[in-house]
């Protein structure tokens, strides 16, 4: 894919790509060719519409070729530029990290839904586990200016780039993140436990869309042979780290609702209060109550 070895307009060369991925089968053929533009141009979609009649430089045709030629292959279009919007935040990708999706904010929404309006200007603390770009705990402490967090992944690289992203957002002084898995003994206590664990079985993998099968990292996708292991974990370690009346949070599969309310609320002092779905109604966030140990 590339386009046409002669002097072109940014409009036309817009054309060109968006008819190219369109017939490559890429759905948002129209944006993507856009955000790729503007990305190689440096441009926003107002800079783009003003100087729609400029001609392209060659060096220009060729980074635009270049660029379209990956989309093409599979890569999805926040890879390529490195950036993806959550929750009206931009937020830095790496290797390590999942791209943030639409679905994830279902978590946001819900816990906006649990914690009580007067609680939100007090200092909560919250922790995110497997917090990837950080996206979920930055969307929080966006919304709850008292609020401070801990993000852990088990990822070096992750954690480097939630940190860069709370630089980015100017969110260096309420957040922290740590180098740590499922399993890491926190001895804090938290008012507010969110989490988007791995949850596709190891199985399904190998038929995910390309854009994520190809990548995603491996270990933030699978979930091992049901796709359940991680909340498994998440529901032996919640009671010790909610307080009590506390919330924990977590993103789920499709189909995975009953299996993970079973896991939920077979745990110690736990108790599942509310599915929320996204916006296709499929279940997507499942909140559970901490309600008190009942064992030592």
């Amino acid at each position: 894919m590339s386009l046409p070895d002669r002097a072109i307009e940014i409009a036309a060369a817009r054309r060109i790509l968006a008819a190219q991925f369109e017939k490559a089968g890429i759905d948002t053929a129209a944006l993507d060719a856009r955000l790729l533009i503007g990305h190689a141009l440096s441009l926003d979609h107002t800079g783009l519409a003003s100087a729609a009649k400029r001609l392209l430089t060659p060096a220009e045709r060729e980074t635009i070729s270049a660029l379209a030629a990956r989309r093409v292959a599979g890569e999805p279009v926040a890879r390529i530029v490195g950036v993806k919007e959550f929750w009206g935040l931009p937020l830095t990708l790496s290797a390590a990290t999942l791209v943030p999706r639409p679905d994830t904010e279902t978590v946001v929404e819900a816990a906006l839904a649990i914690v009580e309006p007067a609680r939100r200007n007090e200092p909560l603390r919250i922790a995110d586990l497997g917090t990837g770009t950080g996206a979920i705990l930055f969307a929080l402490l966006h919304e709850w200016p008292q609020a401070t967090g801990l993000g852990i992944d088990i990822d070096p690289q992750a954690v480097e780039t939630a940190r860069a992203n709370a630089a980015l957002l100017g969110m260096e002084a309420r957040s922290e993140f740590r180098v740590a898995d499922f399993n890491e003994d926190l001895t804090e206590r938290f008012d507010l436990v969110v989490s988007n664990p791995p949850y596709i079985p190891t199985r399904d993998i190998a038929d995910l869309a390309r854009e994520v099968r190809d990548h995603d990292p491996r270990r933030a996708l699978d979930g091992g042979a049901d796709g359940l292991h991680a909340y498994r974990v998440i529901a032996r370690r919640a009671p010790y780290l909610l307080k009590p009346d506390a919330f924990l949070i977590v993103e789920i599969g499709i189909g995975q609702a009953a299996d993970v309310e079973a896991i939920f609320n077979a745990a110690d002092g736990l108790e599942v209060v509310a599915v929320k779905p996204d916006l296709s109604g499929i279940p997507r966030a499942v909140s559970v109550r901490h309600r008190g140990r009942k064992t030592a």
